[in-house]
Parts: structure tokens; C-alpha cells; sequence
């Protein structure tokens, strides 16, 4: 869409949850105001952070999410806050029919998923997860990839989200959380894993507590057998020690009968098939409010935002919607239990 986009084809936006990451969700929906996005409202219980986001991006701003969903006409609601809230909050979207985004993880457990779906269901409310990996513009290219058959279909693969970046200082609640990397950034990985190798059959879990001052996992090795046959591993730490840490990026391997695809640190993509090689720069160019390191990151959000208001005004479910997603949360909870049981375990249907 172009600038001139009508004022009857836009989107009004209202975001819940003004905390640390939803600052690139503001970003991101201001940014695309030239495709259509108005962002209209914002909420947060902080009533410094409310106002703080309302004035910073030109939007009245509420610290009571029913005021705010009962008093402003909206197309689509955000929720950016923590998990704990997403139940009560996507309860609130439903039972209006508001059309909702909720931030991963979906919930802190399986039961609260998929009681977020079935609500959803039983009002007819469209819902979707904001799981943005897929939607970085390094992964979309892999998939293109991928689907060109280029290297054939794919048989193994490795993904790595292997950092020593102090994400605790954004996010100090991390410290004591009960289910901290597989839930909070192996769920990514393992998304990926579904997107380029296909659904799972078992999923095989070792997990470290690596860092004396976090109550739960910082480091998780997870080994999937695909219902395609492939095998892919994915690796999730915190504590990697590294001179030349990749943060926030993902590096992969992925095999296939005609050749490979490897992604390596700066978004590099070294494609082989057929003896062959090309290598290419995948990444996409820093925007107006982007920065190093967290770009990646940033326009990943952006462009799952984007895919959200398309698929909401085509019509269509977004490819995360709540149902996908519960796919990609069985496998974080068969990862724990394969952790906690030392035994390979299916994902739950």
C-alpha cells in the first residue's frame, strides 16, 4: 500500500503492554502507518509507562485494558505484556471480538494456550501469536530457499540461538522465572525448526542450569525427529562465551540431498547444491528507529506486524495463528518432559 491508502482500508491499532519489548511494537506500528496501521490507543498498568508511550507516539493511553477496549473503536489489539497476563487479557479481546495479536510465549503452560484458542473459538475472534523469527528477513529468505527446491528436501538441520548477551538486564525477572530459555527463546528456535523441516514426531531434551543465579534453564539441547524422516537439532543458551557473540541472530545448517544452506554470523547465507556455492548477505538494512544488535530483532517484529494486519484484512487466518502456534508450544512442552523424564517424548496433539 502506498501513502495515499484510504482512510476506510486502515487498521486501528491498540496496543496493551507499554514494557521493554513493546517499545518495538510501538515502532513497528507507527512505522507502518504508509500500509495502513493507526495506532490509536495504548494501555499499560504503569500509569508512567502508559503516558510515556501515548505521548512518545501521538496516542490517547489508558492503564485499565477494559476502559480502554470499551471506550475507543479498534480494528486489532497487541498484547505485549508478560505471559501471566495473556489469558485474562486475550479473554477481554474475545468476548468483544476484537481481532487480537498475543505476544509470545502464548502462556506460561499448555492449559492457559489452549484455553486462549478456545475462547477465541467460541466468540469466532481472530487470533494470532506474534512469534517473529520466522518473520526476520533472514529467515524468510531461507525458506525461499528452501522451497525452491534448491538443495532438495530437507533431511538435517542444525539451529543455534547461542548467546552470552546480558538479556537479564532488560528483563530481571528472568532470574527467577521456573521455565526460562526454552520458553522464552528455544520456542522461537523450535518454530523454525517446524517452518523448515516440517512437524514433529519426538523431540529428545537435554537442559543446564549453567548460571548460578537463575532458577531455571539457561542452556537446552534439543534433538526432533520430523514426520518427514529429518532430524534437526536445536541448541538455546544464555551463557555462551564468545568474542564475537552473533546476539540476537540465529545460525543454522540445514541439509538436503542436493546440496546446503549455512547462516552465519552478519545474516550471511552460503548456499551449495550440485558443487556449487554462492553466498549471499540475507539481513535487512537498519531502519529510522532500529539499532545494532537488536535489528534483527526490531524488523522481525515489523514484519510480523505487517503479515498480521494483511492476513486480518484478506481474511485469513495469520500462518502464527493461535491453532499453529499450540504446534510450536507442544514442542517446548515435550522438550521439558524429555528433560525432566530423560526419555525422548511426543508432542501433544
Amino acid at each position: 500500500m502506498s501513502e495515499k491508502t484510504s482512510p476506510a482500508s486502515r487498521t486501528r491499532v491498540g496496543l496493551i503492554g507499554c514494557g521493554f519489548y513493546a517499545q518495538n511494537h510501538l515502532h513497528a506500528w507507527k512505522d507502518l502507518a504508509t500500509e495502513g496501521a493507526d495506532l490509536v490507543a495504548v494501555c499499560d498498568r504503569d500509569e508512567s509507562k502508559a503516558r510515556a508511550a501515548g505521548e512518545k507516539f501521538g496516542a490517547p493511553w489508558f492503564t485499565d485494558a477494559r476502559k480502554m477496549l470499551d471506550s475507543v473503536a479498534l480494528d486489532l489489539v497487541d498484547i505485549t505484556t508478560r505471559m501471566d497476563t495473556h489469558l485474562e487479557l486475550a479473554a477481554l479481546t474475545s468476548e468483544r471480538r476484537i481481532p487480537t495479536v498475543v505476544q509470545k510465549p502464548f502462556a506460561p503452560e499448555w492449559k492457559d494456550c489452549v484455553a486462549i484458542v478456545e475462547t477465541a473459538k467460541k466468540h469466532g475472534a481472530w487470533l494470532a501469536v506474534h512469534e517473529n523469527f520466522r518473520f526476520a528477513t533472514s529467515m524468510m529468505r531461507v525458506k525461499q530457499v528452501l522451497d525452491s527446491g534448491t538443495i532438495g528436501e530437507p533431511t538435517w538441520a542444525r539451529l543455534s540461538f547461542r548467546t552470552g548477551f546480558d538479556v537479564y538486564k532488560g528483563q530481571p525477572y528472568f532470574y527467577n522465572e521456573e521455565r526460562l530459555v526454552i520458553l522464552d527463546v528455544g520456542i522461537h528456535v523450535l518454530d523454525l525448526a517446524r517452518v523448515f523441516m516440517g512437524e514433529v514426531e519426538r523431540v529428545s531434551c537435554e537442559t543446564q542450569r549453567r548460571n548460578p543465579k537463575v532458577r531455571a534453564e539457561d542452556t537446552a539441547t534439543i534433538m526432533m525427529r520430523h514426520t518427514s524422516g529429518a532430524v534437526s537439532i536445536v541448541e538455546s543458551t544464555y551463557e555462551a562465551k564468545r568474542s564475537a557473540d552473533p546476539f540476537p541472530e540465529t545460525m543454522l545448517e540445514i541439509e538436503g540431498p542436493l546440496g546446503s544452506i549455512i547462516v552465519s554470523k552478519g545474516e550471511v547465507m552460503t548456499v551449495t547444491t550440485q558443487g556449487l556455492s554462492f553466498e549471499e548477505k540475507i539481513g535487512a538494512p537498519l531502519l529510522s528507529w532500529t539499532t545494532r544488535p537488536w535489528h534483527v530483532s526490531q524488523e522481525a517484529v515489523r514484519n510480523t506486524n505487517l503479515h498480521m494486519m494483511q492476513a486480518l484484512r484478506a481474511g485469513r487466518p495469520a500462518d502464527t495463528s493461535g491453532e499453529d502456534n499450540l504446534k510450536t508450544y507442544a514442542l517446548v512442552e515435550a522438550a521439558y518432559e524429555s528433560a525432566a523424564t530423560h526419555a525422548s517424548a511426543k508432542p501433544k496433539a
